[in-house]
């Protein structure tokens, strides 16, 4: 028999589809994503940690599930919004389906959801408080759960997922780097492992004095979720570490690390989210196809009175995709050179940290 679930929106709005995934009742700020696929890799992003992801391709769990798509021990969105759901995967690493992910991590998931209604309403009027329910509740009750969360901008979300104390990755080498946990991924760290670097993740709240500590060539501000400045502490570890050593920051990071050095940041009204995101190199003129995924973003307007310089820009909107601090060693990108949407020609902003690393 098939289960009845509900999708309320802070507006009113409550539609009805079928469950899948765990029983239970999700809140979270509803967004969408405009990828074909790895929708693994999006919701065990931490960056979506209280968000309900919807995508908006039509068909969801036809290749399966596999760990070594995960890029994070488990799923961190809230709950997940799909138009079909395959429950007959193809795929030679697929070890569950994307029904039996869903209810192993207690994340609830609802089908036979119009999302091109749903895009639409969001790019509208923004993004929205929403609540997913795949049990027996009222509409009123879950109007009511739907309308009394607490909003995504005011959550200290980094605090939740951060580690709790440093983890060395992997053993000291010729050159080494410490990575404050806002959020990371998986694949990010592969990459600074792949180039051979010693590694060693620490807790977003660390000091500068923890990192000195370590004897490190550079440190990396990850991506993460929630708001940029709800993160206690970590601007006054940026702040004392530029002068010292080469700093790096990818989504959040460089919200962060634009808030440090006097810039503003703001709420996009839905964010970027997808693997087609076009970025232009301001000096270069070269076009990258990004992979994208957060709700702030730096006012441009605020960049003037700074030392920092924007260096690359969104295409579709021209909000800014990269920044440089025009005297200390800082580099920032907005989007994720990780992802890999088909061109890798982003991952070189790993290159270029290390060299910058090696040679400073």
């Amino acid at each position: 028999m098939v289960k009845t679930a509900k999708l309320a929106l802070e507006d009113g709005t409550i539609l009805e589809g079928e469950g899948f995934g765990a029983e239970g009742i999700k809140t979270g700020e509803i967004v969408f994503s405009t990828a074909m696929c790895g929708y693994v890799e999006a919701l065990t992003d931490p960056s979506f940690t209280g968000q309900i992801l919807m995508s908006t391709y039509p068909l969801e769990g036809n290749y399966g599930v596999s760990k070594d798509w995960y890029q994070s021990d488990d799923i961190k969105a809230e709950a997940y919004v799909v138009r079909e759901v395959c429950d007959e995967p193809c795929h030679p690493k697929s070890e569950q389906t994307l029904s039996e992910f869903l209810a192993d991590n207690d994340v609830p998931g609802i089908s036979g959801i119009d999302t091109r209604l749903i895009t639409l309403k969001i790019r509208e009027v923004g993004s929205m408080k929403a609540a997913v329910a795949n049990c027996d509740i009222s509409d009123d009750e879950l109007l009511k759960i739907t309308r009394e969360q607490t909003p995504l901008e005011d959550l200290k979300l980094v605090e939740r997922i951060t580690v709790k104390e440093p983890k060395v990755l992997v053993e000291r080498k010729d050159i080494n780097v410490a990575v404050l946990d806002c959020g990371v991924k998986k694949n990010i760290l592969d990459n600074l492992v792949d180039r051979d670097l010693g590694v060693t993740i620490m807790p977003a709240s660390s000091s500068a004095e923890d990192i000195l500590a370590l004897d490190v060539d550079g440190v990396l501000v990850s991506s993460g979720p929630g708001n940029p400045h709800n993160v206690d502490g970590i601007q006054d570890t940026i702040k004392e570490l530029s002068t010292k050593m080469p700093i790096a920051g990818i989504c959040l990071g460089q919200q962060i690390i634009a808030l440090t050095f006097g810039a503003d940041v703001y709420k996009m009204k839905f964010g970027h989210r997808g693997s087609n995101q076009p970025v232009k190199d301001l000096e270069s003129g070269q076009v990258y196809m990004t992979s994208q995924n957060h709700s702030f973003s730096i006012d441009p307007e605020t960049i003037d009175e700074t030392d920092l310089e924007i260096t690359q820009i969104n295409l579709n909107d021209g909000s800014p995709e990269a920044i440089v601090h025009k005297e200390l060693p800082i580099s920032c990108i907005q989007y994720h050179p990780e992802a890999g949407p088909g061109p890798h020609d982003t991952q070189e902003f790993f290159d270029k940290f290390v060299d910058t690393m090696r040679n400073y």
